[in-house]
């Protein structure tokens, strides 16, 4: 009875892992709205919210695997997109913080996941980022700044008075 219990656990457990790999291994097509975006000119220090709506337009549900950005000032909103059904749309919610660029800035968010075509998928969008006055603040005018902002933190990016690392000569 016992070996009985344990050769049908055993078994649906094979079927189980082999159907997860069925699912991951099947290719689908998406469909990204507006990609290759040009956003009108920000102040620097703004922050710019950017939503992609993606569409699966195959048989199989999209499985996004990894996303690489162009840039630590992109993040990603953590409830976003893991797996689009077939036929339905989901939003790839990104923010994108201006505080250390100026000028024109063009970024890339590439998408890994089970496409059909090709092994990974490429967004693109641009915005001129404008000083906020004909002064250009430096890096340590804006990190207080932003310090201001997130409630006086003393060791936001000099850490401990008594962990300071080290230098050479």
């Amino acid at each position: 009875m016992r070996k009985l219990f344990f050769m049908t656990t055993a078994v649906l457990l094979l079927l189980s892992g082999t159907a997860c790999d069925d699912i991951k291994g099947k290719k689908t097509t998406i469909q990204i709205t507006d990609n290759n975006r040009h956003y009108y000119p920000i102040l620097m220090g703004q922050e710019l919210n950017i939503v992609f709506p993606i569409k699966n337009t195959g048989k199989n549900p999209f499985i996004l695997e990894d996303i690489i950005t162009s840039c630590g000032c992109i993040t990603l909103e953590k409830s976003s997109i893991g797996t689009i059904p077939p036929g339905k749309e989901a939003k790839l919610v990104l923010t994108y913080n201006s505080a250390k660029n100026i000028g024109e800035v063009q970024h890339y968010i590439t998408l890994y996941g089970n496409f059909a075509t090709t092994q990974k998928m490429e967004l693109m969008f641009d915005v001129h980022v404008v000083p906020q006055s004909l002064y250009t603040k430096d890096y340590e005018e804006m990190f207080q700044e932003e310090k201001d902002r997130a409630g006086n933190i003393e060791d936001l990016a000099d850490g401990n008075e008594n962990n300071k690392g080290y230098y050479l000569d």
